[in-house]
């Protein structure tokens, strides 16, 4: 166990309960009992507080850290928080976090450089994805397949792992103001906490919303070319109509067949039936129906 004296606080840092420190708070001996009978066998996201004037507290689990793959590979921050204690278990801290610790006023600011830290490492790796989204979007342009759906789907998993990553950290800085007074609450590093918690917010929803775009965009793109296949499979079954028609007349086997005694019977036939596709060729043309179908497609163009 890690324990550090600030000025006005305490942070017991990497918690043992059989080291039965916690029997040096007695104010909060029941209530830490009860946080280390429950952390025993908790495994994800959790949150409860008392804002009882004079016995304030915060206590629950947290997910600091979560690889993007892989649903059960994360680490989780234990911690119990009063005005004047932090006590975490199992938080790997870079050295420079105890120089920042100094100088926070109380305890729930020592909570808040933590949850800075967390969201500092967040942000960084939300600012890689945008360099994989900006590719994604060119790529989109260039070279359009179902490959690059796969890629927009995995990147849309990706943010919403991250917005769900920030979610419980929204939810612990309401339960701060909640818990704690404002004198207690609104210093300068929660505010910055807080800033820095908007920002990731921010970029998630951001994201999301250019994700949704080009999902849409995808759809869109694919409903034209859907369109294209079943106008030309028309365009094709039309054209073939007179063909289909005469051919089916001519090869019924009547008794009496006329052209069987013209000399150009099978040419004048031929002729009739190329007239008639003809006709209902410059029928289409005229309406508008063949659009874009007949028209070779042009490179880095989405619908030409």
């Amino acid at each position: 166990m890690d324990t550090k004296e600030m000025n006005n606080w305490r942070w017991l840092n990497f918690f043992e309960p059989e080291a039965n420190k916690h029997l040096e708070f007695p104010f909060y001996k029941e209530e830490i009992e009860m946080w280390i009978e429950h952390i025993s066998s908790q495994e994800s996201n959790h949150l409860h507080l008392r804002s009882t004037e004079g016995k304030s507290y915060i206590c629950g689990s947290l997910i600091y850290e979560q690889k993007l793959n892989q649903q059960n590979e994360y680490k989780l921050l234990h911690y119990f928080l009063t005005e004047h204690v932090l006590i975490t278990s199992e938080f790997e801290q870079d050295s420079h976090i105890n120089d920042d610790m100094m100088e926070a006023e109380n305890a729930v600011a020592g909570f808040s450089i933590l949850l800075a830290e967390i969201l500092k490492n967040s942000i960084k790796r939300i600012d890689d994805f945008e360099l994989k989204l900006n590719d994604l979007l060119w790529e989109i342009k260039q070279k359009n397949s179902i490959d690059r759906l796969e890629e927009i789907f995995q990147l849309r998993h990706e943010v919403l792992v991250w917005k769900n990553f920030m979610i419980p950290i929204i939810e612990l800085s309401f339960g701060l103001e909640e818990a704690f007074s404002r004198e207690i609450v609104e210093t300068k590093h929660y505010k910055n906490m807080r800033k820095r918690l908007e920002r990731g917010s921010m970029l998630t929803k951001e994201y999301i919303e250019e994700i949704d775009h080009l999902v849409h965009f995808e759809e869109m793109v694919s409903s034209h070319r859907g369109n294209e296949v079943i106008k030309t499979l028309t365009v094709i079954t039309t054209l073939f109509t007179p063909i289909s028609a005469w051919g089916a007349l001519w090869g019924m086997n009547f008794t009496f067949m006329p052209e069987l005694d013209e000399k150009w019977g099978y040419a004048g036939a031929l002729i009739v039936i190329i007239l008639s596709t003809v006709a209902v060729y410059m029928l289409l043309v005229k309406k508008g129906w063949t659009g874009d179908t007949l028209r070779p497609k042009k490179k880095n163009s989405f619908f030409k």
